[in-house]
């Protein structure tokens, strides 16, 4: 049986599910826009969707949104404007709620951005992935080097000072000191947080069934040491993986995932994560934009549901947990699965004997090593480890 104190903070992701074009390495569920996207349409079915939600989470306040996708910035500032307004009208977001909209570089403008800020986005998170024109043209990015610096620049004149640049290393026969120029110029346009991630060549992309020429692990290594070493010159303080932030911005709504919070999703294919007294709930909506539209808040818009086990709950909260740099309080797992502390002694035992994690019963935390071999770390937590 699940025993739970507390429920978890709530928070509220929306997918917008176009692109202008379908990126080689993507597997996000995005799809190419042809014609004009019906903005009012999905708007409606998107605050449809929250309202065949809200049973779920009755009287729970919202602490942060992310508009995501696909991309956002595609849509107008007045449609995502409407959507804000229709989500406050149905969920109470707290005082300071965190609104995050992703931007494609090729799609904004200063003006744009204005229009999002004073729509009541508060975070905007650029994927920029490269500053070099033949790795955007590899990458089957819309922007090129001038759009990318044009974007970070409109951001700060538009208001926004917590804003997040994307940024990929490992691409197609990159060198060293490409990977370093990359970082080094996204360092100049000083952002509040980084997100600096490798290229990983994933199931149902093109770059899956045609794979290009990438580092070998020997270069791979290299770049990741001498992008943190640079990094943690920068002032900006690594807090999971991938993630890089100056005092007081890190994403609270990723903080939320990496900590096993639950969140609401709607929007096309959006996911979502619910605890109630009898456990978590999973549940996704139908993938196809045409069908979203058509289904929305309706029982036949929903895609899923289960309900995943004790030994599956446990796994997913260690999965996130341990991708943070100084990892969670002990006591936070049984608050977060309603589980006993217990069904971890035997892996958290192991885990710190080979030195992955640092000892003490407090705090599950990664060791220097730990995070370094984050995926023998992470496997010790394998339901069929744990018996």
């Amino acid at each position: 049986m699940f025993q739970f104190t507390a429920l978890p903070p709530l928070a509220l992701y929306v997918h917008f599910p176009w692109c202008v074009r379908k990126c080689p390495y993507c597997d996000f569920n995005s799809h190419e826009r042809h014609g004009e996207i019906p903005e009012e349409r999905y708007i409606d079915a998107l605050l449809a969707d929250l309202e065949s939600d809200l049973p779920r989470v009755w009287g729970r306040p919202v602490r942060s949104i992310f508009l995501g996708g696909g991309t956002p910035s595609l849509f107008s500032p007045e449609a995502i404007e409407r959507l804000l307004a229709g989500v406050r009208a149905r969920v109470a977001l707290v005082p300071d709620a965190e609104i995050t909209l992703e931007a494609n570089p090729g799609t904004v403008e200063t003006e744009r951005f204005r229009g999002y800020r004073a729509a009541g986005v508060n975070r905007l998170s650029i994927g920029i992935q490269s500053f070099q024109p033949e790795q955007l043209q590899k990458l089957g990015r819309i922007h090129g080097r001038d759009e990318a610096l044009a974007a970070a620049q409109a951001a700060r004149a538009a208001g926004f000072d917590n804003f997040n640049l994307d940024l990929m290393f490992g691409l197609p026969q990159q060198t060293l000191d490409e990977a370093l120029a990359d970082l080094r110029t996204a360092l100049a346009l000083h952002p509040a947080h980084l997100s600096v991630y490798q290229l990983t060549l994933e199931p149902n992309t093109l770059f899956h069934a045609q794979p290009p020429e990438l580092p070998d692990e020997d270069v791979l290594a290299a770049m990741q040491e001498a992008l943190q070493a640079e990094l943690a010159d920068s002032g900006l303080a690594q807090y999971e993986v991938s993630a890089y932030a100056h005092a007081g911005y890190r994403c609270r709504h990723n903080l939320n995932y990496w900590q096993y919070g639950d969140y609401l999703g709607i929007g096309a294919g959006a996911h979502a994560k619910i605890t109630d007294a009898d456990g978590v709930t999973r549940l996704w909506k139908v993938k196809q934009p045409r069908d979203y539209l058509e289904t929305a808040g309706t029982p036949a818009g929903l895609g899923g549901e289960q309900r995943p086990g004790r030994d599956e709950v446990a796994f997913e909260f260690m999965l996130n947990a341990l991708r943070l740099t100084q990892g969670v309080p002990a006591i936070l797992f049984s608050e977060r699965t309603g589980l006993d502390p217990a069904c971890l002694r035997k892996p958290l035992t192991r885990a710190m004997a080979r030195g992955l994690l640092e000892p003490g019963l407090g705090h599950i935390r990664p060791t220097p090593l730990g995070r370094r071999f984050l995926n023998d770390l992470v496997a010790l937590f394998l339901p069929e480890a744990t018996r």
